[in-house]
């Protein structure tokens, strides 16, 4: 694991040339690429959620491809079309944006849910299907996929079976008021996402990804994991808890932060700083709930003050 520990760090402290003071959503973007996952940054625009993407990819020396979702976008725009060659006489598969290492789906509630359903087979099955024939994406992919809570007019809202396709779900957040007087300083002469080298390969990721598997959990933890998803299918506050995927999200996401923390056993902390970007965006509020103000965050942190955390034996 200390072969993790140390990838993970080249990755961090080389992002962090372009992204500033964004360590913990940086750790969770890992954590959520070495479970083989996606992630959904739901933000205001202008908080870096692209140059994340840019800087993971360049930092890997992956490929990057961006989708500009709009309400036109067609589903083989994403994932490619079979185009006639006048000069073979044949169709020839010319692939689509989704042919990436990192594919960035830029305000992906802008575009229709027949393009969003395009997604699905490429997040959930790592292939794409056209005209019958199965297309597989080399690893290590990852879907990036952003939208801006703010303005939903024309939009086309995601529906919970997409949402539950996301491994994780997080915000960037504005900066401090010092990161942001540091990000003026590193733009002065140029944008340093144009001057980031890769520091890993995409082999070296594929490794990690199957390394984690072999990341002990106890029992213990175990029981803890599935206690907080099914403390949400009971809440009063919620008409939807997790579902038995965000159990194998939790579990698999513990395994890849004990991983990049050095450690080849899952603590129960671990769970604890995975929990709030797992499990959110899988629930459904009550509406009257809406109305007294709480959140799917505050309903996440009551679960996990309410049960007893694990104590694990020293080995």
């Amino acid at each position: 694991m200390k072969d993790i520990q140390e990838i993970a760090k080249r990755i961090i402290t080389n992002v962090e040339n372009v992204i500033v003071g964004k360590r913990q959503q940086l750790i969770l973007s890992l954590v959520s690429w070495f479970c083989e996952g996606h992630v959904l940054l739901e933000d205001v625009p202008g908080v870096a959620k692209t140059m994340l993407a840019r800087a993971l990819a360049g930092s890997v020396g992956a490929s990057f491809k961006r989708i500009q979702c709009t309400p036109d976008l067609l589903p083989s725009d994403v994932t490619g079309a079979s185009i006639f060659n006048q000069k073979s006489g044949e169709f020839e598969f010319r692939r689509g944006p989704l042919f990436g290492n990192i594919v960035l789906a830029d305000e992906i509630n802008r575009t229709t849910p027949r393009t969003q359903a395009a997604l699905l087979e490429a997040m959930g099955e790592g292939s794409v299907t056209v005209d019958g024939t199965t297309y597989t994406l080399a690893p290590p992919f990852v879907v990036i996929a952003t939208q801006n809570p703010v303005d939903q007019e024309g939009t086309f809202p995601l529906p919970e079976a997409q949402l539950d396709r996301f491994l994780m779900k997080f915000s960037l957040g504005y900066p401090e008021m010092e990161e942001e007087l540091k990000m003026l300083e590193m733009l002065e002469t140029g944008h340093p996402v144009d001057e980031i080298q890769a520091v890993v390969s995409p082999e070296e990721i594929v490794k990690c990804q199957t390394q984690i598997r072999n990341v002990h959990v106890d029992p213990k933890v175990r029981k803890y994991i599935l206690q907080i998803v099914h403390d949400t299918r009971q809440h009063p506050d919620l008409s939807l808890g997790g579902s038995p995927r965000a159990s194998i999200a939790l579990f698999r996401t513990a395994q890849a932060m004990a991983a990049i923390r050095g450690r080849n056993f899952v603590q129960p902390d671990d769970v604890k700083r995975t929990a709030m970007a797992v499990m959110t965006h899988r629930m459904i509020l009550k509406p009257e709930s809406r109305l007294r103000k709480i959140t799917a965050g505050q309903v996440i942190d009551s679960i996990m003050s309410e049960i007893a955390v694990p104590v694990l034996s020293a080995k």
